[in-house]
């Protein structure tokens, strides 16, 4: 039965191949992850703006929609790793190779990353992905912050702040395996795990039915990446980069595309910023909810730029934001990643309640 599959797939993928020679349309494999990631983007943007998909909503104590919104985190979490394991099976998905799978696990930085960006998220009132959301529909709070956290994430990567990366990055623990994939039975009692706590979640709090559905569209958003970016368009001649949704890196890639679009071409990242945008954007249209939003004062500036700092110097030093590590590296079941998400979760727990909460919300 798998090898039938994988056989029709070879031919799915041939066919693609042969389309595209036959009627030259001119489209490298860039591109056309390109095209797929804006199309995934749209698809997160609106039904993140839609549910108001945020897992600080899910943490921290003040939050008046906390249960409702675990409730969405958990299923679309639930969906992205059963999802992954079907479509792994089947072929659809190879991640031999990608640093989620690496047994050598950098533990410091990762949770000295996974704990500050935590804390970032609720010095800002919003994770990347929400903020990404919030800027599309006239948050120029939000908008304002997710450029300091793209520069310090570039800093983190490229610049002044690298070395502090490299030296914590060196500190590693290496362990017998990468992901839980490698224990016979483990993806399957993780997954069921996870659907059992969604489920329970959703029949506590009861979110409406179509939140539940868009929240099952988030999940099957990151499979659909890998399968996109690994094989599906998967060039053998130029290889790309293996990737999925995040926002993290792909936030530095578009604030240095968007600046200097004529020497750096676009990639997978960049098309899904674009997406998460225009998909947000739309959505709020329809919906009667643009609004126009700044800041109060220096003092409200000055904590949600303190936040994006910390987001963005955490989100490369875990590995992963709360959609990168948390759904894309998650969905692998990635210790490093289940590692990340748990020291973010952790971070912006802690820190909601040693008191940081007390600027007027970015929009909950």
């Amino acid at each position: 039965m798998m090898s039938q599959t994988v056989r029709t797939f070879d031919r799915f993928e041939k066919g693609i191949a042969m389309l595209l020679e036959q009627y030259d349309w001119g489209i490298d494999a860039r591109t056309l992850q390109v095209l797929f990631a804006l199309g995934l983007g749209l698809l997160l943007g609106g039904a993140a703006q839609i549910t108001r998909f945020c897992l600080r909503r899910a943490i921290v104590p003040e939050a008046a929609d906390r249960g409702p919104a675990g409730a969405i985190w958990l299923t679309a979490l639930a969906v992205a790793i059963i999802s992954f394991q079907v479509a792994a099976s089947a072929g659809f998905i190879d991640l031999q190779g990608h640093r989620y799978l690496d047994s050598s696990i950098p533990v410091v930085a990762i949770v000295l990353g996974g704990l500050a960006f935590g804390a970032g998220m609720v010095l800002t009132r919003g994770c990347a992905s929400r903020l990404t959301v919030l800027a599309a529909t006239g948050n120029l709070r939000a908008a304002a912050v997710l450029v300091v956290f793209a520069v310090i994430a570039h800093a983190t990567l490229k610049g002044v702040l690298a070395p502090v990366r490299t030296t914590l990055g060196a500190l590693t623990v290496d362990l017998p395996f990468g992901s839980l994939y490698a224990i016979p039975f483990a993806p399957s009692v993780a997954g069921a795990l996870v659907l059992l706590a969604a489920l329970y979640l959703v029949r506590k709090y009861q979110p409406s039915v179509a939140h539940v559905a868009l929240a099952i569209v988030i999940g099957l958003v990151p499979v659909l990446g890998w399968a996109t970016t690994s094989v599906l368009l998967m060039d053998e001649f130029e290889p790309l980069d293996v990737q999925s949704v995040a926002f993290t890196l792909p936030w530095t890639e578009t604030l240095f595309w968007t600046i200097a679009s004529s020497a750096i071409p676009a990639g997978f990242g960049t098309g899904f910023i674009g997406g998460v945008l225009l998909g947000s954007f739309f959505s709020a249209i329809v919906r009667g909810e643009l609004k126009l939003e700044g800041f109060e004062g220096g003092p409200q500036m000055l904590r949600y730029f303190s936040g994006a700092a910390l987001m963005g110097f955490g989100g490369v030093l875990a590995g992963g934001c709360t959609v990168g590590a948390g759904l894309s590296g998650s969905s692998a079941l990635s210790i490093a990643a289940l590692l990340a998400l748990g020291s973010i979760t952790v971070g912006a727990a802690v820190f909601s309640r040693i008191g940081s909460n007390q600027a007027a919300p970015l929009a909950a």
